[in-house]
């Protein structure tokens, strides 16, 4: 299976979600290389007439929305939005999610908690059995104090936090944050990590997405595989 094989099934998945999409709606942009397409697909049918306005969920997002003509609502509004598509990292049976590896997680879990409906668009490699393993789960934490924060993560979830960094210095979120990857052999029960990692002084969001998804759309070799559950 070669990257190029991945990108087709993440396209096929994208192209999908957007016919999720009708006239008049404000859509949530996810953030990442699904994302891409998503917002490649929108733009064209803007260009073909169609009224919509979309919630970027990073300045990558952004600048790309704009390049493909799709109109964006100012991020201090209050927003009506009617479907979020997005990306994830890893997703279980329960459609029970990993994201944040673009480190964009805080402005994706906003705008999909405010979402009528949130749509998840992935390839086949990112279902897995059970979260964890092989993808970190990241932690956005403010910097005062992120090494205290960063203790009671390890604490509670007996593995090491690391610190993410990009060309040898710490990444910094748009907010202005650090995240802390973390990886943990299996998420048995992410609904119970992501309240007890939320009570922890210094930690701003989780990278787990518990009981969002309403919508799967996965990119297979044997085509595009739809799921839907509603969201309780």
């Amino acid at each position: 299976m070669t990257s190029r094989d991945l990108d087709s099934f993440k396209r096929a998945a994208a192209l999908k979600a957007v016919e999720f999409v009708r006239d008049g709606m404000v859509v949530g942009l996810g953030t990442g290389s699904t994302a891409k397409h998503m917002l490649v697909a929108l733009g064209e049918r803007v260009r073909t007439g169609m009224n919509l306005r979309g919630v970027a969920t990073s300045q990558e997002t952004a600048i790309l929305a704009r390049e493909s003509g799709i109109p964006l609502i100012d991020s201090e509004n209050r927003w009506e939005i009617d479907v979020a598509i997005d990306g994830a990292d890893q997703v279980d049976p329960d459609l029970n999610l990993i994201k944040g590896g673009g480190g964009a997680l805080l402005k994706e879990k906003i705008v999909a908690a405010a979402a009528k409906q949130f749509i998840v668009t992935v390839d086949h490699t990112k279902q897995v059995p059970v979260l964890g393993g092989s993808v970190p789960l990241p932690i956005e934490v403010i910097p005062f104090g992120w090494r205290n924060t960063a203790r009671e993560i390890e604490v509670l979830t007996k593995s090491r936090p690391v610190l993410r960094e990009r060309d040898g210095v710490p990444f910094k979120t748009e907010a202005g944050h650090l995240i802390v990857d973390v990886h943990i052999a299996r998420i048995d029960r992410p609904g119970e990590l992501e309240t007890a990692l939320n009570l922890i002084p210094g930690v701003v969001e989780t990278g787990l997405f518990v009981g969002r998804t309403n919508v799967l759309i996965v990119g297979t070799p044997q085509g595009v595989h739809t799921l839907h559950v509603p969201r309780q």
